[in-house]
């Protein structure tokens, strides 16, 4: 991986010294199952051949001191130091994991840090998740701790909650912890338990990111949050064992819809059907049903701009170009929304062509120059073997 290489030469461009290993960890693309996880729901993401590399070494004196590649710039910050809310950008993720390792019983002394990435900022392909899981996978091999990937994610998990202050559900840091090369990931977020969901050889997947950033995500996504809490809250007047959406079907929600408002049960809706989609792509995944699984992709993004109301102009645009080649059999917006990116089930052959299509077709209809890129399903955090450093290579 070319980030890997880049991190251990900004290691040492940085601190003058070879660094102890580089751990790299993915972003990753949701194939389908949006706002589901925060519903105790079903996702399908996979782990993209993109993502965040940290060379590291070390310390002994209760220090975290990063460089991040991508700003150009170094912090450092006693451990003792770090608090909830403090640290802002890049720093928040990677300060955050290291404060909630701490929390969670992880003795370490302290770490230098050089991190690279290639993953687009804010498009939606989960960095945050990335940087934490990467910054783990590091942590844990400087320290000794037995890497255990649904245990990372949990802490990492508990970084953006608690550190950063996103109330973000469990996925995207065990897609980036826990994937399997060649495969997506299903995750049910009430069990956390995982199966690996091969993609067929006849089958590309083609993310494409819009180039628009999602300045109102956070407050919208809280907004969804409040409105599904809203829609459980009614539906326990009428069964008081429901603990989530994921306990709702579309008969118990259309008993309940009088108690809620339009708003809320639109919300509702989307998620009550959404949490069953990605059982069903499974399903047409592993019977190599690419029109199925791309009919449900489709279904899923008519239903986040329709009901969930989280597309976007560019993105539809976006998705409307992708459905027009011949080669695709499905698109939808992928992440919060508001903008980032979406993502296309492509057939193999077609996809030089389909990429040129997209491109082309989305400048025109918006002016906008969408970065497009095609991706088969990568490996969960790990150690990169680089070249030179003997003590980057996984045992």
């Amino acid at each position: 991986m070319v980030v890997a290489e880049q991190a251990n030469e900004r290691f040492q461009a940085v601190f003058g010294r070879e660094p102890a290993g580089v751990a790299v960890a993915p972003g990753r693309v949701n194939l389908i199952g949006e706002h589901t996880d925060y519903n105790d729901g079903f996702v399908l993401p996979m782990a993209v051949e993109r993502g965040i590399a940290a060379a590291f070494s070390a310390r002994s004196d209760g220090t975290l001191r990063a460089h991040a590649a991508s700003f150009d710039e170094t912090l450092e910050v006693p451990l003792d130091g770090l608090q909830p809310r403090t640290e802002r950008g890049w720093m928040a993720y990677a300060g955050g994991m290291m404060w909630a390792l701490r929390a969670s019983g992880v003795s370490t002394n302290g770490i230098d840090l050089a991190i690279v990435s290639d993953l687009p900022i804010g498009a939606g392909l989960s960095s945050s998740a990335a940087i934490e899981m990467a910054v783990a996978r590091a942590v844990c091999t400087a320290t000794e701790t037995p890497w255990v990937a649904s245990r990372m994610a949990r802490i990492g998990q508990r970084a953006e909650n608690e550190f950063v202050g996103i109330a973000s559900g469990i996925m995207d840091q065990f897609a980036s912890a826990a994937s399997v090369e060649g495969s997506a990931l299903l995750l049910d977020c009430r069990s956390l338990q995982t199966m690996p969901v091969p993609i067929p050889g006849t089958a590309t997947i083609v993310v494409m990111d819009t180039g628009v950033r999602r300045s109102l995500a956070t407050s919208e996504y809280n907004d969804r949050r409040s409105a599904c809490d809203a829609a459980v809250a009614a539906i326990r007047a009428f069964e008081p064992d429901v603990r989530a959406l994921r306990d709702v079907d579309a008969t118990l929600l259309e008993r309940a819809r009088s108690s809620m408002s339009e708003i809320v049960y639109r919300r509702a809706r989307h998620v009550v059907d959404e949490i069953r989609r990605p059982l069903a792509m499974t399903e047409a995944l592993a019977a190599s049903d690419l029109d199925t699984a791309g009919r449900l992709m489709n279904e899923s993004h008519a239903s986040l701009r329709d009901l969930y109301e989280v597309s976007s102009p560019e993105l539809d645009a976006i998705v409307a170009e992708a459905r027009s080649h011949r080669s695709c059999f499905g698109a939808r917006l992928t992440g919060a929304g508001f903008g980032g990116c979406a993502v296309a089930l492509v057939a193999s052959s077609g996809v030089p062509d389909f990429i040129d299509h997209v491109t082309r077709g989305y400048l025109h209809r918006t002016g906008r120059q969408a970065q497009v890129f095609a991706t088969r399903p990568a490996a969960g955090a790990h150690l990169a073997a680089v070249r030179g450093l003997h003590a980057g290579r996984e045992s």
